[in-house]
């Protein structure tokens, strides 16, 4: 697979800068390169949840874009669906020092963000312009500040949940970023229940409330998967998004120790968890919605995380790698290959 984008990485010029400043000059290009289609979102495995149209499964996964700002953008690009975040209360800045890089060797990104967040206030009006005109569905991935102690990291989710319950379609409460100091822990079985349990209550209130997911991280074991699924549906959690980037290094680049790791080295892992989910749901699967995201780097690989169970699929690393062109190339792919198989 490496060959192949190295291959093209001549009709990429963004590959051949720093990968510091390609990053920086994506929502130029984001926005630029959606004017070349039209607003009209590409039809293919259309499906219907919780009264939800989702005109294709693919979307971009949260931080790609943390703020909202290119909404408008995606939906022309060819996205299904749109996660933004991670969104955190108060506005707050990178973690600081180096926080990106990428490696083409091995179709790896790496970062230690930190939830850089615009906050809720500005994040807001974002999506109210953009829900205005738009009837595609619009998840918000939702964070805590990270001077907010974990023991009162609930409060942040809530008020988060209160902000935007009018305006979005769905959150994912995100408690796998390795970035944030003690962010995973929440995760524990010592503490997820109580974390849990507040913010579950919170939506419960809300007038017309919004589903529920969590995302996950791709280094647990299938245990602590199960364990985990169990206490979020308990507590009445509508799906999960798996996963987060990965701690394992597994690349020929040598990465920093701290951050995490996303694009092809995530990919095993992540359709590992996707197929332990699965297995451990088994009939009750169609009562939730199941978000694949890390390592999807190729159409054969969205429509392989659909084969495997997953209801919506999501993609980050692989926007780098392959261009912006991808969503509406995946459309293309779909429907020639029904094409082919109806003239068969």
């Amino acid at each position: 697979m490496q060959n192949k984008f190295l291959q093209n990485r001549f009709l990429k010029p963004w590959l051949w800068l720093p990968p510091s400043l390609a990053h920086q000059l994506s929502p130029l290009a984001v926005d630029l390169y959606s004017n070349f289609f039209p607003d009209s979102t590409p039809a293919w495995k259309s499906k219907t949840w919780r009264g939800l149209v989702f005109k294709n499964p693919l979307g971009i996964a949260g931080g790609v874009d943390k703020n909202g700002d290119h909404l408008k953008s995606w939906q022309k690009l060819g996205c299904g669906f749109v996660e933004i975040g991670t969104v955190t209360p108060r506005p707050q800045s990178a973690n600081d020092g180096k926080i990106f890089d990428r490696s083409l060797d091995d179709l790896a990104l790496w970062n230690k963000m930190g939830f850089p967040s615009a906050g809720a206030d500005e994040v807001f009006f974002n999506i109210r312009n953009f829900k205005d005109s738009s009837s595609i569905p619009l998840f918000v991935n939702i964070g805590k500040n990270r001077n907010t102690p974990a023991d009162l990291a609930y409060t942040d989710y809530v008020g988060l949940l209160q902000k935007f319950n009018d305006v979005v379609d769905a959150f994912v409460i995100n408690i796998s970023s390795p970035n944030t100091k003690g962010l995973r822990d929440l995760a524990s079985a010592e503490n997820l229940r109580s974390f849990l349990k507040p913010i579950c209550k919170a939506q419960q209130e809300l007038p017309n409330p919004k589903p529920l997911l969590i995302k996950l991280s791709p280094d647990h074991e299938s245990d602590d998967y199960k364990e985990i699924l169990d206490t979020c549906f308990d507590q009445g959690l509508d799906g999960v998004v798996l996963t987060n980037t990965t701690l394992r290094r597994e690349t020929k680049q040598n990465f920093s120790t701290e951050g995490g790791v996303s694009g092809l080295p995530l990919q095993i892992h992540s359709k590992q968890a996707l197929k332990t989910v699965v297995s451990h749901l088994g009939a009750d699967k169609s009562k939730k919605l199941i978000i694949s995201a890390g390592g999807v780097m190729t159409a054969q690989d969205v429509f392989e995380r659909i084969e495997l169970g997953a209801d919506l699929v999501e993609v980050y690393s692989t926007l780098i790698f392959s261009g912006l062109g991808f969503f509406r190339k995946v459309a293309r792919d779909f429907n020639e290959s029904k094409k082919g198989q109806t003239s068969s």
